[in-house]
């Protein structure tokens, strides 16, 4: 049991967890996710962490559909700050408690602004990592949003 399933397990809201044999070679975590499930790419959603103008120190959450890339000036505009990098892996590693490919936005070791890209809005439920490669957890992404306190925008590209 992960820190995720844990966390909305406490919180007392409807979610599924799905379990997948997780390929070590596969080139894309999110797409072998969604692949793996059945699931279209839009409804699978990316981890990603991003630096505050460029302090490693502080760093935020953004989550966007597996298929697409993360509009960098589009998280900035949506957390208030003039611009956001991508963080480094170690980094991310360390602040949320998870390794890469498996970052959950759910249950990690300190509360960090996040962003979910509006276009989860569309589906009844999304995917998201469940706090290791292989497992998935679902839920309404508006469930996610009063977990995490996160913002929705325009964050996704293509």
């Amino acid at each position: 049991m992960t820190p995720a399933i844990k966390a909305a397990q406490k919180a007392k809201i409807s979610f599924q967890v799905h379990e997948y044999a997780h390929d070590p070679a596969a080139p894309s975590y999110g797409l072998e996710a969604a692949d793996a499930l059945g699931q279209s790419p839009l409804r699978v959603f990316k981890t990603l962490l991003v630096a505050l103008n460029g302090d490693a120190r502080r760093l935020a959450v953004a989550l966007v559909p597996v298929s697409g890339l993360l509009d960098l000036k589009a998280v900035a505009s949506a957390l208030g700050s003039k611009k956001v990098t991508m963080a480094e892996a170690q980094d991310a590693q360390r602040s949320t408690g998870y390794v890469v490919g498996g970052i959950s936005p759910l249950g990690q070791k300190k509360r960090l602004p996040m962003v979910l890209d509006a276009s989860a809005l569309a589906f009844p439920s999304i995917y998201m990592s469940a706090g290791r490669r292989g497992l998935e957890i679902e839920m309404a992404a508006s469930d996610l949003v009063a977990l995490t306190g996160a913002v929705t925008a325009d964050i996704g590209r293509g």
